[in-house]
């Protein structure tokens, strides 16, 4: 009898659910990853996110094979070839049970349902495990027995569930057997890119990511947070997106590394950060339609978005003539990366300013992160353009310019990534308004802009 822990969006040996479980017994244990790019391409991940899934996937199976544990690395195209591909490993390895961990979008969840059944009709078990979240995304609830869909309340509870269910992490599994070769990737050059070559792949690396940030710069985060000039935030959210990190390890190293769990702390600012995480996962599971490319609110369908055409391209390209936009635009096309402030203001510039439809700028983040993830990036999305749960008032609309003043008073990150300006002093450098040759003017009126969407939003509510 064979053991096979099918690898998905968990590629770590610490504590991995399915892993654990798969190593629990004495029988032989076998490891999967079933690449799927046209999945890939339909889910508009980037090759951003691929390369780090590629270089972490290959560290993975380096870890493994010293272990004993073989990796099986069998590309597919779509989750519709997922059936046959298992079926066909389970005959040529003799294995009668799969362990995974649970997926939670409205794609990944119907291939499991469908899996399963194609499995046990096979005689083969199949038995999924909780991931992903520190909170399992069913275990908070309202008085009413409802899902939450407001932060605040839902974050009091996780905080309380925390406190009272304190993490606890699944260990690494000991060897199996004598060290095997590693396993050989797949080319997929087209999934490859060398935008994000400034990020280590792999299990190690995303614990020091993890640590370094703890030990250097926690203490500060609640204070510096904001400031896309200083690095100040953690930056693993690649490594969570991928599962290469579990959110549960960040909350116990930075318990244990800190001591520090008061509500006034700078680690529980950081941490609150994970909550919001698991808040968009259980909305995901809660409300499948956030994965079909609808609105939380249904109400907002009907705002009569601008067609996007030149404003979205300039805004793509970073060429709108709002500095810090531009700044932050082309921090994602040079890094993959964007400074999370920064995303509400891109965001926000895109769906109040320019009224361009969210679904838009949200696909085009996903092709372009290497931290892409579905939950957080359709939550961020949604709160900018006001159309999702716990949303940002319709009237309250991030001025571009006087972010820039805040929180780049010395323009430091505009001048490193609008060169064009980096002569400009004063004010005139968050906002030339066309006097710099080889600059654009402002795309739009930022003033004027604003009352239009209010209008519009307004309007909704009179319908």
């Amino acid at each position: 009898m064979t053991e096979l822990i099918w690898f998905r969006n968990d590629l770590r040996l610490g504590d991995n659910p399915a892993l654990t479980a798969a190593c629990a017994g004495n029988a032989a244990v076998e490891a999967c990853f079933l690449p799927a790019p046209g999945q890939w391409a339909e889910h508009d991940w980037s090759p951003n996110r691929t390369d780090l899934l590629l270089r972490s996937l290959d560290q993975l199976g380096r870890d493994l094979a010293a272990l004993g544990i073989p990796l099986h690395i069998r590309p597919i195209d779509r989750f519709t070839d997922t059936d046959a591909e298992l079926l066909a490993l389970c005959r040529e390895r003799g294995i009668t049970r799969i362990h995974a961990n649970e997926e939670y979008a409205f794609n990944e969840r119907n291939r499991d349902h469908r899996l399963t059944r194609a499995l046990n009709h096979q005689g083969i078990a199949f038995h999924i495990y909780r991931d992903q979240t520190v909170v399992p995304v069913d275990q908070l609830k309202t008085g009413n027995g409802t899902p939450y869909t407001v932060f605040t309340p839902y974050s009091r509870q996780w905080w309380r569930w925390v406190e009272s269910h304190p993490p606890r992490l699944h260990p690494a599994p000991a060897a199996r057997g004598a060290p095997l070769p590693p396993p050989t990737l797949p080319e997929l050059t087209a999934w490859r890119s060398e935008q994000v070559d400034w990020l280590a792949g792999g299990e190690a690396a995303a614990h020091r990511a993890l640590e370094g940030f703890i030990d250097q710069r926690l203490g500060a985060y609640a204070d510096q947070r904001n400031y896309p000039a200083i690095p100040a935030t953690s930056q693993i959210s690649p490594y969570l997106a991928l599962g290469v990190l579990s959110p549960r390890q960040c909350l116990v190293a930075v318990q244990q590394r800190t001591g520090a769990e008061s509500p006034a702390s700078a680690a529980h600012t950081w941490l609150n950060e994970i909550a919001w995480r698991d808040f968009y996962i259980q909305l995901l599971y809660q409300f499948p339609r956030l994965s079909r490319h609808q609105a939380f609110k249904p109400e907002t369908e009907a705002l009569p978005w601008e067609p996007a055409g030149a404003n979205l391209e300039a805004w793509k390209a970073g060429h709108t003539g709002i500095p810090l936009v531009d700044a932050a635009m082309r921090q994602l096309h040079a890094t993959g990366w964007m400074h999370n402030r920064l995303r509400m203001v891109a965001a926000m510039f895109l769906t109040k300013n320019l009224f361009v439809d969210w679904r838009l700028g949200e696909q085009y983040f996903m092709q372009q992160l290497v931290d892409g993830y579905l939950p957080s990036n359709n939550g961020g999305w949604q709160w900018s353009a006001s159309t999702g749960t716990d949303a940002a008032p319709y009237f309250r609309i991030f001025n571009p310019v006087t972010q820039s003043e805040r929180f780049d008073p010395e323009g430091t990150f505009i001048r490193h990534w609008v060169p064009e300006i980096a002569h400009l002093q004063g004010k005139k450098l968050f906002n030339p308004n066309g006097t710099v040759a080889g600059y654009p003017a402002p795309i739009v009126d930022l003033k004027q802009s604003r009352q239009r969407a209010i209008e519009r939003f307004k309007a909704l509510g009179k319908g």
